[in-house]
């Protein structure tokens, strides 16, 4: 007994390295995959820095203590928006890491869905023989059909969703939006952007009903996740 009680201090002073040690992985993984970022770091942190130099040199020239208490701002100010732009920027590297394979979208709607959007991270419809696949996710623009694949394969499958929710719908909005390699398609990492960017069209309530709607449409047998992703282990590598 007297062991564990010994043993408890020690466990949670390694807890903290653990987290800082987890931060600077990210860090460095983030600047890996995508350098600029380092500079769009460097940028949030100082300026904020120089805000609060020139608000205390403006406002608090002949008062050093409350130059110092501006600058202390400026600081935390600067840390804030540093931890900000790092979490935004390592999540865009890691979906790098897997865009283009099947299942990615699995990866965004399971994890980085904003903005009262909703979905299933398992496809309504999967290609058995190219991997391509539809997502269905609802939200206050209401019925979004995601494809992933190219607009040449997934264009059909899209339509066919279009209309079978159509039948059940036929006053929600419907919008289709492709991730894939083609140009008029949406990167991996900016699908939750372009959710929040549709036109709103319903109010809460309503976004409930819908989805609770479309359940009615769910086959009795659920769709595999394409092989490829596992969606609940996107996350960000280890730097080698």
């Amino acid at each position: 007994m007297a062991r564990t009680t010994s043993d408890a201090p020690a466990q949670r002073v390694q807890k903290e390295p653990g987290r800082i040690r987890q931060m600077v992985q990210v860090f460095r993984m983030t600047i890996r995959e995508d350098p600029p970022s380092l500079w769009i770091m460097i940028g949030v942190f100082v300026l904020p820095i120089l805000a609060g130099v020139a608000i205390g040199l403006l406002l608090s020239r002949d008062n050093w203590l409350g130059l110092v208490l501006y600058i202390i701002t400026g600081v935390m100010a600067g840390l804030l928006l540093l931890l900000i732009a790092l979490g935004r920027l390592a999540e865009r590297a890691a979906y790098s890491q897997i865009e283009g394979q099947p299942g990615a979208v699995s990866a965004v709607i399971k994890n980085s869905l904003r903005g009262g959007w909703t979905g299933n991270e398992i496809p309504v419809s999967v290609s058995p023989k190219t991997q391509d696949a539809v997502y269905r996710v609802v939200g206050r623009g209401g019925v979004a059909l995601i494809g992933e694949g190219p607009v040449s394969r997934t264009q059909r499958m899209l339509d066919e969703q279009r209309r079978a929710i159509a039948r059940v719908l036929p006053n929600v909005p419907i919008h289709q939006i492709t991730v894939g390699p083609d140009a008029q398609s949406v990167r991996l990492h900016k699908l939750p952007g372009a959710l929040r960017r549709l036109p709103r069209a319903l109010r809460k309530p309503e976004v409930r009903a819908v989805a609770n709607r479309l359940e009615s449409l769910a086959k009795s047998t659920s769709l595999p996740i394409p092989k490829g992703v596992d969606p609940s282990r996107v996350r960000a590598t280890r730097p080698r």
